[in-house]
């Protein structure tokens, strides 16, 4: 069984990814990474070079190989949720846990990082609150178990992961 962790951007997916690897004695995957790997490009790049719908179907393929594997923790990208075949992947292949947290928490998380490129042409807070809102839904139909990382250390969030774990998964 997989550990697989959804939800928007500076949710903190990657953090606490790495955390539960190191407890577990699992791999960690980061599905962007293997994007830009797979695409010898960083996602700003891939963008500015070749739009979102190729970055989309990237990913998908990505997903696709991860969902293949057994026993690691994946911190997904944010927008893996807009595909109804993605989150079909991955929930045969395990359990989802949504990072859930505030627009004004996930801004001051990001900051100006420039390989976090905004979505919808918007200013960074605006491009967040219209992001969040369109994938609210889709984040909580995927999600298996909701965490709230709004006032707790990535450490607090992985340690809830593992005490939900506790009935389904021996570490």
């Amino acid at each position: 069984m997989n550990i697989m962790l959804i939800g928007m951007r500076g949710s903190g997916k990657t953090t606490v990814g790495k955390i539960l690897a190191k407890i577990l004695k699992k791999d960690f995957i980061e599905t962007d990474k293997l994007i830009g790997e797979k695409a010898k490009m960083s996602i700003p790049k891939i963008i500015e070079k070749h739009g979102w719908d190729f970055f989309r179907n990237i990913e998908s393929e990505v997903v696709q190989e991860v969902a293949e594997k057994d026993n690691i923790v994946i911190a997904t990208g944010g927008g893996v949720v807009v595909s109804p075949k993605n989150i079909a992947l991955l929930k045969k292949s395990g359990k989802l846990f949504w990072l859930t947290v505030s627009v004004p928490t996930l801004l001051k998380r990001i900051g100006n990082d420039k390989n976090r490129p905004s979505l919808t042409g918007k200013l960074r807070k605006e491009d967040m609150e219209v992001t969040l809102q369109e994938r609210q839904k889709l984040y909580e139909n995927a999600a298996d178990v909701v965490v709230d990382t709004e006032h707790v250390s990535a450490q607090k969030v992985a340690e809830a992961i593992l005490t939900d774990l506790e009935d389904t998964y021996v570490y």
